[in-house]
């Protein structure tokens, strides 16, 4: 694995979003317009796409444990904050994935860093770095205190029209989501990849106008969770 991007070494079916996102915007991949403070906390995600031989392509997702004090239970990218030793946001990136999955750094390609992105309930400015799993590995969660899933989450399943809603947070905050089995990807993570899959010519069209409140589409994701371990 490399600290440098490689983006001649994308597939073929990814290099429509990379090609779309050349002088991407910050505001074509979140809705907010709070600029990041002076000196805010850095971080780092992973947006791990990989392809699956009976699911297709997929991404890589976490569920954070219910127990933290910092967004729990929330579906999120591996990632989180940057160490002084390392070199760059795909460091961070990796080593965070590393340590919260278990993934072989060896086997990921960091194909291109967008715009940082300033996440205001945490405080931090995050750079979210698109990668390619050219050898995937198995992935677990490391910590249990710290994650509770880890998923390869099939594009086929976050396409799908009716797994498209929109959520509203008590603070008032009202964005995209995913309802898939077993998961709800909203906030920071469900508005970026309704992004990147808007600009990778991905998306199909869905009724975006309905608005679910969050704790009912938490209970919806846990309902097909429950469904989902049953069958």
């Amino acid at each position: 694995m490399t600290d440098q991007p490689q983006p001649d070494r994308a597939p073929e079916w990814l290099r429509p979003l990379l090609d779309n996102l050349h002088g991407v915007d910050v505001h074509d991949l979140i809705q907010h317009r709070i600029p990041p403070p002076a000196g805010g906390r850095r971080a780092a995600v992973l947006i791990l796409f990989g392809e699956h031989e009976s699911t297709g392509p997929d991404v890589l997702l976490v569920e954070r444990a219910s127990t933290l004090r910092s967004h729990p239970g929330q579906v999120a990218f591996p990632g989180g904050a940057a160490d002084p030793g390392d070199d760059g946001p795909i460091a961070t990136a990796m080593r965070e994935a590393e340590e919260e999955t278990g993934l072989a750094p060896e086997g990921v390609v960091p194909l291109t860093v967008l715009p940082e992105l300033f996440v205001p309930p945490s405080g931090f400015v995050v750079s979210p770095v698109i990668a390619h799993w050219a050898k995937p590995t198995a992935v677990h969660a490391v910590d249990p205190g710290e994650t509770a899933t880890v998923a390869r989450v099939p594009l086929a399943d976050l396409l799908d029209p009716s797994a498209r809603i929109r959520v509203a947070h008590p603070s008032g905050f009202t964005g995209p989501a995913f309802l898939v089995p077993g998961l709800l990807v909203w906030g920071f993570t469900g508005g970026l990849l309704s992004a990147l899959l808007d600009l990778g010519g991905w998306a199909r069209p869905w009724d975006g106008s309905p608005v679910h409140d969050l704790d009912a589409a938490l209970d919806a994701a846990r309902a097909l969770r429950q469904e989902v371990a049953g069958s």
